[in-house]
């Protein structure tokens, strides 16, 4: 009676909304290479997660997977419901929960059609729509499928018709439900400044587990969005079932992971809703930011290499292209230059070898000089005593020296010991009634004020305008959001997290309208800020201000996991006690730079950093495009290994490093090899080989079959502490 009842309740509902109840149940499949989302139309036209999955061979092997019921009770659309409307039947944590103009909290989703459509060569998107019989509330949900990367993206669209403005109180991207018998562990990342990306893996419970931020622009600065979730039992690099996960979103976020009443993981990720009631006008589309995922069945490393050639094919700014190493000014000077200083260091640009120069903080300010952290931002005029003539005069002296001129900024932020400050109170991020909290001396702009997005849009376009040469911008985002509230706007002080950050996106969008090619460094205070939506904009970040090479190591083991190789900013610094050839083939994993004092070089130092950034940029295909193979874990070992490999298969490098210096350390039997071609020959040579000093390895031809059978020892130790080697077909 109580299952009957509930049918003739919601029919009764469908019947006066005019929309007729489905006599059969239907199946929405989304489907990828080798996986598979089932959802499913029942018959109270609720839309369900059936299956989530490795692809069944037979699309009508999916009608048979049983539903949901538990000791007589049917829970069919209450734990598995694509996206769980709040304050109707749910009974778990929601992926929407709104307040109508009447007051009114409830919400039933109803599915009305779908359509599949081709969104470009092996990309398909799927629309379904989804309405409330009560209400003109209306929800459409996005699933975008790549099929050879066996990735997915989720969002969503939120619109309404009622006669007012409509609060959403929860507004999530995706809305994931996975079968495992309570079987689920959870690898998430913390950390802080200089410390970013520490992992945790840890077996999740029941209850709900919440990944978040709250920090309106260094979002990632504590906690970033990604994450992993292994199935069945922790995944190794090579074996077990695993998704990897994250939102494309460059604000504060939150994930929910709970274990349902039938030990199935529900996971619901999206903007984060704390301190952020979305005001929601009639006929007015809310959009969320799209959550992306990819499941493996063989372990974290294929998970990871499908997402780096998603990501360079789909997500990353120039992604397919390649990238420039330079020289950084900042710890060779800090904000003690002048212009005669950076033409000496514009010319230590090309005695090292590498393709550009960047000059960083400092360059501005003139009532208020920034000779410190604690003025001038948004006062974005040359600093006159510093550089008389101007940027100009060293974009020249770049072009002169062959090499080319980049410059920071950080235009989101404002110093209270500014012009901009003191002209326009009105753009700045603040409580009116309550005293002002410094981040790093600064405060944060309001980018929901249209009339500061043209501003900091026109912070770029002025350098542009004036030095048209300019080849490199490093955009640094150093504050957080205290004491938010925006007189831009008013009444809806709940929207400025989420307006905030659309309203960066706008200016990024401009610039990349104006400026496609110019390649931007996205900075944050290290890796404050980092997602699949900022860099479309972005060709490379910062993952830290923390850049000895030991801690970097571990850090880019775990950033590689999300983010290819291009995307890594890595600089050689004076951070760290290692010496000059560890720092520089640690810096080589990822996008190479250095911020050194090149006059202060040995001569024999000088040599070793020419030869390696020659040898980089020969390699730079291999690195910035190849399949990344992580070999040996810095975690629980002597030394660290790991190998990029061309996508021709012909060519691959593999960096060794030494990660403990305790007595005796080190590599002391052969590493496997991963990826190669077992019947084919490979040459392996050492290279970036210390001037004077012998190579550790000496050069040799192998099958793929004995490296990736046998392997080879790198011979990394404390004399030798670390070693790449390049492989070549032969």
């Amino acid at each position: 009676m109580k299952k009957t009842g509930q049918w003739v309740i919601t029919a009764a509902l469908a019947f006066m909304a005019g929309i007729t109840p489905l006599v059969a149940q239907q199946i929405i499949p989304v489907k990828t290479k080798n996986n598979a989302l089932v959802l499913q139309v029942n018959a109270a036209k609720e839309v369900n997660t059936l299956y989530f999955g490795e692809k069944l061979a037979n699309d009508s092997d999916y009608t048979k997977i049983p539903g949901q019921y538990h000791q007589g009770n049917d829970y069919t659309g209450i734990y598995n419901a694509a996206y769980t409307p709040s304050g109707s039947k749910n009974l778990l944590e929601p992926a929407i929960t709104v307040t109508h103009v009447d007051g009114n909290t409830s919400l039933d989703l109803h599915y009305v059609t779908h359509k599949t459509t081709q969104a470009g060569e092996g990309v398909s998107q799927t629309d379904i729509t989804l309405k409330d019989p009560v209400y003109p509330f209306e929800v459409h949900l996005f699933i975008t499928a790549y099929f050879e990367n066996d990735v997915i993206e989720q969002w969503t669209t939120i619109k309404h018709a009622e006669k007012g403005t409509v609060t959403l109180n929860k507004y999530a991207s995706a809305n994931l439900y996975i079968k495992g018998n309570n079987n689920f562990w959870l690898n998430h990342y913390h950390g802080e400044w200089a410390k970013e990306m520490q992992p945790e893996e840890t077996r999740l419970t029941h209850g709900i587990k919440v990944l978040d931020s709250k920090l309106g622009t260094r979002a990632n600065l504590f906690m970033p969005s990604v994450f992993m979730v292994s199935l069945e039992k922790p995944a190794t690099e090579d074996e077990g079932k695993v998704l990897f996960a994250g939102l494309e979103w460059s604000g504060n976020f939150r994930t929910d992971l709970e274990i349902d009443p039938l030990n199935n993981l529900r996971i619901i990720s999206g903007i984060n809703n704390a301190a952020a009631d979305y005001k929601l006008a009639k006929n007015e589309v809310f959009t969320t930011p799209k959550f992306w995922y990819t499941l493996s069945t063989k372990g974290k490393g294929f998970a990871s290499r499908n997402l780096h050639d998603w990501a360079r094919s789909y997500k990353i700014l120039d992604g397919k292209g390649t990238r420039s190493t330079l020289l950084n000014n900042w710890e060779a000077t800090y904000f003690d230059f002048d212009e005669t200083k950076l033409k000496g260091l514009i010319a230590d640009s090309k005695t090292l070898g590498v393709d550009l120069f960047l000059l960083d903080d400092g360059w501005f300010g003139n009532t208020h000089p920034r000779n410190d952290d604690t003025t001038s931002l948004g006062d974005w005029d040359v600093n006159k005593k510093k550089l008389p003539n101007g940027i100009a005069t060293l974009v020249q002296t770049a072009k002169d020296n062959k090499v080319g001129f980049g410059i920071w900024i950080e235009p989101e932020m404002v110093s209270p010991a500014s012009n901009l400050y003191k002209q326009h109170p009105d753009w700045v991020i603040k409580q009116p009634e309550r005293p002002e909290h410094y981040f790093r001396n600064q405060l944060v702009l309001d980018l929901s004020n249209s009339k500061v997005q043209d501003f900091v849009f026109g912070v770029v376009d002025n350098l542009f305008t004036q030095n048209p040469q300019l080849a490199y911008i490093k955009w640094d985002c150093n504050a957080v959001i205290y004491n938010a509230y925006s007189k831009n706007l008013k009444a809806n002080q709940s929207n400025l997290y989420t307006d905030y950050v659309n309203g960066l996106y706008k200016v990024l969008e401009r610039i990349r309208t104006k400026y496609p090619k110019v390649p931007m460094m996205l900075c944050s205070g290290g890796g404050g800020r980092v997602d699949y939506a900022a860099l479309k904009y972005f060709t490379e970040f910062w993952p830290s201000d923390n850049t000895d090479p030991l801690e970097r190591v571990f850090m880019q083991w775990e950033y590689s996991y999300f983010y290819p190789a291009l995307t890594l900013s890595a600089h050689v610094t004076d951070w760290g006690k290692q010496p000059i050839k560890y720092r520089t083939d640690v810096a080589m994993m990822g996008k190479l730079g250095f911020d050194i004092v090149v006059k202060h070089l040995s001569e024999t130092d000088l040599a070793y950093c020419q030869q390696a950034i020659k040898n980089y940029s020969a390699l730079g295909a291999t690195i910035w495009q190849g399949t990344q193979y992580r070999l040996q874990s810095p975690w629980g070992n002597d030394a660290a290994s790991v190998l990029y490999i061309n996508k021709n298969g012909n060519e691959a490098v593999m960096f060794n490093y030494l990660v403990n210096s305790r007595y005796d350390a080190g590599s002391h039997n052969p590493i496997k090899l991963k990826g190669l071609q077992a019947n084919q020959n490979y040459r392996v040579e050492e290279i970036n080989v210390y001037p004077g000093k012998k190579p550790s390895v000496a050069t040799e031809t192998f099958s793929g079959d004995f490296l990736m059978q046998v392997g080879l020892n790198p011979n990394v130790n404390t004399t030798n502490t670390s070693v790449v080697l390049k492989l070549t077909k032969v």
